[in-house]
């Protein structure tokens, strides 16, 4: 089994990027979901609601990130400094304290989306434990946990269910893992990946519950009723959620940080 892609997605629900490295730390993947759109109430803002994040595209600058719309209008926002407005919002259940990027991305991002909107980042002091029994560790602004993977074989195995394949972006993940049998995943507890730095192991945490985003186009957010009703007629765990991938954790607090690299070898248990 080995690493046979890797994603990240600098801005929470807005495009990502497939890579060919991706370099860890205690929040989980390096410039995967440390921005996040918010509200007037400071309620964090996905897909969910705003189908059409779908068409913005986000991308790691040196000074911060670039947002650019599909006609190629784009706006570089810097990373906020320790002058910028903390503003606490909110991520599902978790207030955090976040910076916020200034008036120029909230209009830009405003008028893109037709919604007031402010565009926030994780500073130096930005804290996120998960939940117990692993609150020694952190989080970015991710859904529960620092990454997510999926076995290739489990997309073959529901794209050939499709009259029209879809892509591994409709799910997000950070890792996929090719070599093994589809929906492995599901029993895995443990996963370890063969680094150039070492061995990193995770704690493989719970089934991802998908929500209605899958069934979004990744890059138009117009909604398709597959491939999710596929999947609810295979998928569909007791508690009526569908599931589709693994969350990961690391195993420990005391990790090092590491970079994986695509052809990383995989073991699990």
């Amino acid at each position: 089994m080995e690493i046979s892609a890797l994603y990240h997605f600098p801005v929470k629900s807005l495009q990502g990027h497939q890579c060919k490295s991706l370099p860890l730390d205690q929040f989980g993947a390096i410039n995967d979901r440390r921005w996040m759109l918010v509200n007037d109430d400071n309620q964090f803002v996905t897909q969910r609601r705003l189908r059409a994040m779908a068409q913005l595209k986000a991308t790691v600058t040196d000074k911060g990130v670039r947002l650019e719309n599909a006609e190629g209008e784009h706006i570089e926002v810097r990373q906020p400094g320790t002058e910028a407005e903390r503003r606490t919002v909110r991520v599902w259940n978790d207030d955090v304290t976040a910076r916020d990027a200034g008036n120029d991305a909230a209009h830009w991002l405003s008028e893109q989306l037709q919604t007031p909107l402010r565009l926030v980042a994780m500073g130096s002091e930005f804290s996120r434990p998960l939940s117990a029994p692993r609150s020694d560790r952190q989080v970015s602004f991710a859904d529960a946990v620092p990454l997510l993977v999926i076995s290739q074989a489990s997309l073959d195995d529901l794209n050939s269910r499709l009259a029209e394949p879809v892509s591994m972006l409709r799910f997000r993940p950070n890792l996929v893992v090719s070599g093994c049998e589809p929906f492995a995943e599901d029993q895995w507890k443990t996963l370890t990946i063969h680094t150039h730095d070492g061995p990193l192991v995770f704690d493989c945490t719970h089934p991802c519950a998908r929500c209605a985003i899958p069934g979004l186009h990744p890059f138009t957010g117009r909604a398709h009723k597959e491939p999710l009703r596929t999947l609810t007629s295979y998928r569909r765990g007791e508690d009526g959620q569908i599931y589709f991938g693994m969350n990961l954790a690391p195993a420990s607090a005391e990790q090092n940080p590491a970079t994986i690299h695509l052809g990383d070898r995989v073991e699990v248990r």
